[in-house]
């Protein structure tokens, strides 16, 4: 079919624009290039099963889920102005902007794309990366996670305008508190969402290090410093987080089994 809206095949990442021809898969909602559609069509049964095998620990692309749910929007939105207007539904379409919430959608699948291409960038015998994985049970997913030597990082990725900044309330006479403000919003919820991603996924890997990562992309961050930790979450920039997994090269973690039981676990959304 001739897409209506542009995406990115599944296999092997290539972007699709609107109106390029490619197959279109219904029950995942997710399309293939022709070039990987053809190529999977000449696979002899003998070749079928490995290669199944090997859907388990493809590292997924990062921020298909939340591309595809801002489509799904922003196609609901514009088939509602067409029943609204008739036929001046596409000028109407044109001349409308998108809705706040739909746009969210689209800021955040281009973050988590951005943070991919440089995980991905970095991947190599000391890296694993493993994109956009669905948890077991919730309709929530992980936007990366990445396996070193040293242990397994879980990182949410976040496109938000303003400084991060860590502030802390009490002390001495009351309790501490520490909040995550992002300029001047309120985002501790982060934290809090951050923390249950690496409870799930220490769950799984039992004595692994697992060090969860909010990573937030095209903040206003200072020249010098910046980055902090809260309740044990690392809270930092791209380049930031690229260096600190570059680091992470002292461990005896098995990562290539490491990466196979996390694939199979958390598959792909």
């Amino acid at each position: 079919m001739k897409l209506r809206y542009a995406g990115a095949c599944r296999l092997c990442g290539a972007s699709l624009p609107a109106r390029t021809e490619a197959i279109y898969e219904s029950e995942t909602k997710t399309v293939r290039c022709l070039e990987c559609a053809t190529e999977a069509t000449e696979i002899t049964s003998l070749e079928l099963e490995p290669s199944v095998e090997s859907l388990s620990t493809e590292p997924g692309i990062a921020g298909s889920s939340a591309r595809r749910e801002y489509e799904r929007r922003k196609a609901k939105d514009e088939e509602k102005l067409r029943d609204k207007w008739g036929r001046f539904g596409g000028l109407a379409v044109a001349l409308s902007d998108e809705r706040q919430p739909t746009k969210a959608w689209d800021r955040g699948a281009v973050g988590e794309e951005r943070l991919g291409a440089r995980l991905n960038a970095l991947a190599g015998d000391d890296l694993a990366v493993l994109h956009d994985r669905r948890i077991p049970g919730s309709k929530a997913n992980i936007d990366h996670i990445a396996i070193t030597p040293g242990g397994i990082w879980v990182i949410d990725a976040k496109r938000y305008k303003g400084r991060p900044e860590l502030k802390i309330e009490g002390g001495i006479l009351r309790p501490r508190v520490e909040k995550l403000l992002v300029g001047r919003r309120d985002c501790t919820k982060l934290v809090d969402g951050a923390l249950k991603q690496v409870d799930i996924v220490r769950d799984l890997v039992g004595d692994v290090p697992v060090t969860g990562a909010l990573c937030f992309v095209e903040a206003d961050w200072p020249l010098i410093g910046g980055a902090f930790s809260t309740r044990g979450v690392q809270v930092l920039w791209p380049r930031r987080l690229v260096k600190a997994l570059s680091e992470q090269t002292a461990g005896d973690v098995d990562m290539a089994a490491m990466r196979e039981l996390i694939a199979s676990r958390f598959k792909s959304a």
